[in-house]
């Protein structure tokens, strides 16, 4: 049994293997693969795109979803741990597609479990499957994941999708560039994995300045959720804008990348260029976690 905590828990020869099976799934979407399991999503913290997504690949599969996107309707607001929730909840599903706030919560469910386990997000820490999705989108956008030039920017500090993605390009010699305010910026962690990569990576500050001869500008934004003092974030929110104005310069097949939701770090001008890609994006989730569930459950 394998369950899907970390991107580091997929090989290289694996990431592939879902994304050409995601390519597959894009073609033909309802394939009922998977008539004879249920799968329990259970969310301990909002979510709309992971969650739908998940679902709409867990019903295009033809699987059942049981489970729950809100804690206050379960016993866990009775006082029950999250031990007893899991074993309960692996007593009547296949798999388990869970999110937590609490980093490292969901690699413990995955230890308890005796089905898979697939992290939907543990608070800070990983989104693997976002990640899954990010690398689908910039297959498909750039026609290779080698040797490109990705500019991160925004909430580089507490953002799980940012985090996944690094560590899954590592495999693929990437260059980066981080564009983060000091508050914000990218934990010293991933700068040692980065540096124990050979893999370059550059910290920057202006926007604007740095994103012509990139590939992929993958914006974020900063996390209220994440803040416990409401001024700090108020300070942080708006430090970055991606403007229409400033792709006018750009490489014509960058695209721009965003996990969503947005608040304000992309203007809506943005939306109609061609080089928005975040939509679609999103619409790539479905397939990307299609071919997860279908690896995991070992389908073919």
């Amino acid at each position: 049994m394998k369950s899907l905590v970390s991107v580091n828990d997929l090989s290289k020869q694996e990431i592939l293997n879902i994304l050409d099976m995601a390519t597959q799934f894009e073609a033909n979407p309802n394939r009922r693969l998977a008539e004879n399991k249920v799968i329990a999503s259970i969310f301990f913290e909002p979510s709309t795109r992971t969650r739908l997504s998940f679902e709409t690949a867990i019903n295009r599969l033809g699987a059942r979803v049981i489970g729950f996107s809100e804690v206050s309707n379960t016993s866990v607001s009775k006082g029950e741990s999250l031990k007893d929730t899991i074993t309960m909840i692996a007593n009547y599903a296949d798999m388990i597609v869970m999110r937590h706030p609490l980093e490292g919560s969901v690699r413990y469910a995955s230890e308890i479990s005796k089905v898979p386990v697939i992290n939907a997000g543990d608070g800070s820490n990983q989104h693997p499957t976002q990640t899954l999705l990010d690398l689908y989108s910039i297959r498909k956008t750039q026609g290779r994941l080698d040797n490109l030039h990705i500019t991160m920017v925004g909430d580089l500090k507490y953002g799980r999708t940012i985090h996944s993605l690094l560590m899954a390009m590592s495999h693929f010699n990437p260059a980066f560039r981080f564009i983060a305010p000091q508050e914000m910026a990218l934990p010293e962690e991933y700068k040692k994995y980065l540096k124990s990569k050979d893999i370059p990576f550059e910290e920057l500050s202006d926007l604007a300045a740095n994103i012509n001869d990139t590939d992929i500008v993958y914006m974020t934004r900063v996390q209220k959720e994440r803040f416990s003092e409401p001024m700090e974030y108020e300070k942080l929110k708006n430090v970055y804008i991606l403007k229409n104005s400033m792709l006018e310069h750009t490489k014509s097949g960058m695209k721009v990348l965003h996990p969503l939701p947005r608040v304000g770090e992309i203007s809506e001008d943005v939306d109609n260029n061609p080089k928005a890609y975040y939509f679609n994006q999103a619409q790539n989730g479905v397939y990307a976690r299609m071919a997860a569930i279908c690896y995991l459950l070992g389908i073919s």
